[in-house]
């Protein structure tokens, strides 16, 4: 399971997860200009990071490196959330504080992904009664 990403991370992630596209250091740092002064050597010390922890991969292009994301925003969330369950002393209590926490257009995608899964990959029908239940000798 990856770490969570810092602040500044997930702020240069997010950027190649919406754009979709492979970028340059200077496409990256010039959006991030438009909320916060920060230096180029440090937009290039973060994609360098991410490239080391596996959360892009560069290739040369001229003088610089195009970075490319390696997984989805999606993906990334769903580690973070599979992480925090694995973790509970107990998973089922946890899972219901959790759908508590959601408003109802959350549990619609929470159903449709529920769906989604059973329709890809059914689960085993319980055993009918008697079934699968051995007698004691």
């Amino acid at each position: 399971m990856p770490r969570p990403l810092g602040e500044l991370e997930d702020a240069v992630m997010t950027r190649i997860w919406q754009w979709n596209r492979p970028v340059t250091v200077r496409e990256v740092l010039e959006d991030l200009q438009q909320e916060r002064s920060i230096a180029y050597t440090t937009v290039m010390t973060v994609l360098d990071n991410l490239h080391q922890k596996g959360w892009v991969r560069r290739e040369v292009e001229g003088r610089a490196y195009r970075y490319t994301a390696v997984s989805t925003r999606a993906a990334y969330s769903a580690a973070l959330m599979n992480e925090a369950w694995a973790q509970s002393d107990n998973p089922a209590a946890a899972l219901v504080a959790f759908f508590g926490m959601m408003s109802p257009e959350q549990r619609v995608y929470l159903n449709d992904a529920i769906r989604m899964v059973q329709r890809d990959s059914p689960l085993p029908a319980p055993p009918e009664e008697g079934e699968g239940k051995t007698e004691p000798s």
